[in-house]
Order: C-alpha cells, then structure tokens, then sequence
C-alpha cells in the first residue's frame, strides 16, 4: 500500500466534483509541488483557454466549489493554483501502521500480470567485463529489482554473442598460440587468463592474412551450422563467460537466463527471416549480398542500407538479433533492451526490420552513456583496462582501511564481512545514481566516496537503526501522530511516507536514479532526527520514536535491496 494514495484519491476525487459542478468533463492534470509549498497542487492554467477566465479566477471559483475533504488540513489559491496540504497527523498514522505490517514488503505493489523480458549486459565473452561496459549489469539489475517491486513479473537475460569474429579469433588462439608466448594474467580467472591469447591473436591477424582467412573459415562453417566449429567455440565462450557471470555474482547481479546467438542458426530461425525479408518489396541485392532499402523509414544517408546476408549466402549479428527479438516477442508481454549509446543505429534498424516483417511489437531500449577513464575511453583489444574485478577488490581492499580506523574492536573476519558490503556497495550506487543517458567519467575517489551522497552513507544510517533498536530491546510499539510532533519526526515520516511511489517512477518510468536519490534523502532525514531528537531518554515519547526508527530501519533496507546494495546491521 502507498501511503500518499489515500490522500491523492480525496483531493482528485473533489477536484472531479467541483469541475462536474460547472460542467466541466475534459482531462486534467494534477502536480507535485516542492514539499515546502504544498502536497498536491491543480494548475488551473490547463482550463484558461476552454474556460475563457484567467486561471487565478479559475481558481478561486473552484476552490469554492470543493467538498470538504477528512484526509486534507488545508486548501488554498496562489497564481493560479489551488494547493493541498494533507493531514500530517492522519499521514503519520497510516504511514507507520503499513510499514509495521509490511515491513520487507513496504513498497511493493500489486502483481500487474506484466510478462517483462530485461535483457542487460550481454558483453561479448572475449575477456573480463571492464569499467566501461560496468554500468549495462548495474543498470539492468536495479531496473529488473524495481520493476519486479512495481508488479512486473520480469525475467532477465543475456544474449551470449558465440558467433562472431572476436570470440571466433579468441578461440584460434586458444587452439593455435603457445600459452608462453602470451603474458600471464594476474588473476586465476578464465576470462582473465585466456583475453591475453584474443590480444595477441589480433595482433597476429593484423600482420598475417592467413589467419585472417582462417578466421574468416571458421566463422563461415560456423555460420553454416558446422556443429563441430560451433561447440569448439562456444566452449571458449563458456569458459570466459563462467569468469563475466562470477564478477556479475560479486557485485550481486543475478541473470535468470543465457541465450546463445548460435541457437537461431542451429535451429533454422535465422535463416527463416532472411527467406522472409527476400520476400518483401524492400529487399535488394548487391555484390550477392542482401540488404533492406530503409530510406523510407526515416533513415538517411548512407545507412539506408540494412544488410542481412553477406555474399557467401551467411547471415549477419542484425540477421540473428531479428530471429531473437521475435523469439522474445514469444514470451513476453513487453520486452526492454539495456543497451550502449554506440547501438541506436543498430536499434533504428532492426525496429525498422521488424515492421517490414508484420511485427507490430518493438523492443523499449534503454541506452546509457559510457563510464570513461580520465586519459579517455577503455579497450579490451588494447589492453588499457580496468576491470570490474579490480574495482571490486580496490573496493573492499578501501573499505577495510575505514572499517579498522572506527571498528577495532570487531574479529578480523567479521571487519572483511562489513567491508564486502560496503566496498561492493559503493561501486553499484556510485554507478546507478548517475542517469543512464548521462556519462561518467571513473574516478576512484568519487567511487569509494563514504561521506556524503554515497552507499555507505545510506548503510550507515540503517546501522545505526539498527543499533537503537538492539540497545532498547524489546518495546512496545506506539503509532501516535501526536507524539511525533518533532519538525525532524514530522519531516522524517512525509519521506518515508514516499517510498512507495519512488519505486512506482523508478519501474514505471525507468528513472532507477531517483532511488538512491531518495535513500540519500532518507538516511539524511534519519540522522537529523536521531541526532537532534533524544529516542531511548526520549521519557513518554520513547516507544513512539522507537516505533519511527524502526519503521526507518525496514525503509532503509528496501531501499538498499532494492538498489543492490547489502544491508549492514553494524558498521
């Protein structure tokens, strides 16, 4: 249940009324004003062109209009708007009796029966998963967590690429270098180990044409549905993608299922779309090549031309990736992609494909910008990387250090514990919180940031939740509005009242930044009302603050599970 809901159907519902009284029926819309201002607010600007008055007349014509309302203090005009403030006591009130009976499941809503398919990450498996390609699980996992919490029923994937020329060339060199002659890898790692063999297969392959045309061979067999190339390569692949799903794992992102690419030449689906897109009116040849003439699509320049067979009659990653989207259209109501800014063209195109095909469904991609390092853009070819298992270990390897300098007292084994959490937690917040559209440039001063708009910022404050509650021990719980009248307990409680609808936003309109926003917020309200407002000396008031720091206490952990991020009970 969403606390703020009650209050939001009273004012529309007489907003209704009081527009139904002058005969007026076209839509309208209603606004979150600054907290500071009011609760909700009606711009009667919206209604000045089919009323003929100015939206202050409106206004006040309207405010005079509305029925009185239980669930709302006070009603006013300013500028055109008519303001609502609801009821801080009966907010109170609801707002703690659903987190005591929800606890863990405050803020989930009602099962849509929504069918999500989330395909997220998807790097190729030719090497570690580096900085840059970092934020795609991070975006997508949180998303997936969002959605799921907002009534979706999603299922995440990963479209494992065994088919083209890189994992091709990475497993040419696996069969053809000598493990000598390729540098060794500082971790143990399969997809550390073997990316040194697909560098210097590049390598070879840029001074040699022979392996240029073997390569070339064997991505021709493969694509032929060689069976014999494919399960050679797909066992490289699946050795480096047993490292990705490992480094995935340690920074808590969880992949429900892996489909390969080789599946739609395997069986037949890839080259039934190229037969069906032959058949259409926009199909043209070249050189013995097939191509779509999208120009009427909006398309322009060169990029018109959406090629989906090469000339020896093989089909193309475009060919395969329109076998597995209608694949996906199969099973699932609606279908996200999380994808590099570098793949709107490629999106522009197959959404293009698709119509040609009679398909009227098309993918919602999100794209997000890259995470670059100050001296410029990361490459697995060249080796200028750093990997997410680097940042993982700088990460926790930093943690520690804070750790010991304010717990000495903790075991050594239970200070590494703590360190896991937070080191891993800072990584994922410090990533999510930026908009997917916006880049980042890395920086491990700001990653591993624990002051300030951080995750061990929100963890520290769900601690220490966490400690009151263990010093007061057992107590009874006491939800009265007029015992929390403390301007901290009262702003405290109108934040913790909005979780619910952050998370609707967050799944709704894929706007996960505004969650560590919030939590940000919230642990920021938390820490002022601690710090300011006595709860175990707090006399006949003492039980009521409990009942609001724990109420804080279950906020705070949804906001961490649902961001990823691990929930410490001491720090």
């Amino acid at each position: 249940m969403d606390p703020i809901e009650p209050f939001r159907k009273e004012v529309e519902s007489s907003i209704t009324r009081a527009l139904e009284e002058i005969h007026f029926v076209s839509s309208w819309n209603l606004e979150i004003p600054p907290a500071e201002i009011a609760d909700f607010a009606l711009p009667c600007f919206q209604f000045a062109k089919e009323m003929k008055k100015s939206p202050a007349v409106i206004a006040t014509e309207l405010l005079s209009k509305l029925p009185t309302m239980s669930l709302v203090s006070r009603t006013w005009t300013d500028g055109g708007y008519i303001n609502f403030k609801i009821d801080n006591e009966k907010l109170a009130y609801i707002t703690l009796e659903t987190i005591l009976k929800e606890k863990e499941n405050y803020g989930r809503a009602e099962r849509k029966g929504v069918e999500v398919l989330l395909e997220h990450t998807s790097v190729n498996p030719t090497g570690p998963i580096h900085v840059g390609r970092a934020r795609n699980p991070l975006i997508g996992d949180t998303l997936a967590r969002c959605m799921r919490l907002a009534g979706y029923d999603v299922v995440t994937e990963y479209y494992v690429n065994d088919v083209g020329k890189q994992v091709i060339l990475l497993t040419w060199g696996v069969e053809n270098i000598p493990p000598e002659s390729v540098p060794k890898s500082e971790r143990n790692k399969a997809d550390h180990r073997l990316v040194g063999f697909y560098q210097k297969a590049n390598e070879m392959m840029e001074n040699d044409p022979k392996i240029t045309d073997e390569i070339a061979e064997m991505l021709r067999r493969f694509e032929s549905g060689d069976e014999t190339i494919i399960n050679k390569v797909r066992r490289t692949a699946q050795a480096i993608l047993d490292g990705i799903n490992q480094s995935l794992i340690d920074i808590n992102v969880r992949i429900d299922r892996f489909v390969w690419e080789s599946q739609f030449i395997l069986d037949g689906s890839a080259k039934e779309v190229v037969e069906r897109l032959k058949k259409t009116q926009y199909c043209h040849e070249e050189a013995g090549a097939y191509y779509l003439d999208l120009e009427e699509f909006g398309i322009k320049g060169r990029d018109t031309k959406f090629f989906f067979t090469r000339s020896d009659g093989t089909t193309l990653y475009t060919t395969r990736d329109l076998a597995y989207h209608l694949d996906k259209f199969k099973r699932a109501d609606h279908v996200i992609n999380v994808l590099g800014e570098d793949q709107k063209l490629g999106m522009t195109h197959l959404e293009a494909a698709l119509k040609i095909l009679g398909v009227k469904q098309a993918p919602e991609n999100v794209f997000y910008s890259f995470v670059s390092l100050p001296e410029g853009r990361m490459s697995t070819r060249k080796g200028r990387v750093v990997t997410l298992d680097d940042l993982i270990e700088e990460a926790e390897e930093r943690a520690l250090e804070e750790v010991k300098k304010r717990r000495i007292d903790l075991p050594e084994e239970k200070m590494k514990a703590i360190a896991r959490l937070i080191g891993r937690g800072a990584i994922r917040y410090n990533i999510i919180r930026i908009q997917a559209e916006k880049p980042i440039v890395f920086k491990w001063k700001e990653a591993l940031n624990f002051e300030g708009n951080s995750a061990p910022f929100v963890q520290y404050a769900h601690a220490r939740a966490c400690s009151i509650l263990r010093k007061a021990g057992e107590y009874e719980k006491i939800v009265d509005p007029y015992l929390l009248q403390d301007d901290y307990e009262k702003k405290l409680i109108r934040i913790l009242a909005r979780f619910p609808g952050v998370i609707k936003e967050a799944g709704e309109k894929r706007r996960i930044h505004i969650v560590p926003a919030y939590a940000h917020e919230l642990a920021s309200a938390f820490n002022q009302f601690y710090t300011y407002v006595p709860v175990l000396k707090g006399g006949d008031k003492t039980n009521a603050r409990l009942t609001l720091v724990e109420s804080s206490m279950w906020t705070l952990r949804n906001c961490l599970e649902v961001m990823g991020l691990g929930a410490p009970e001491e720090m």
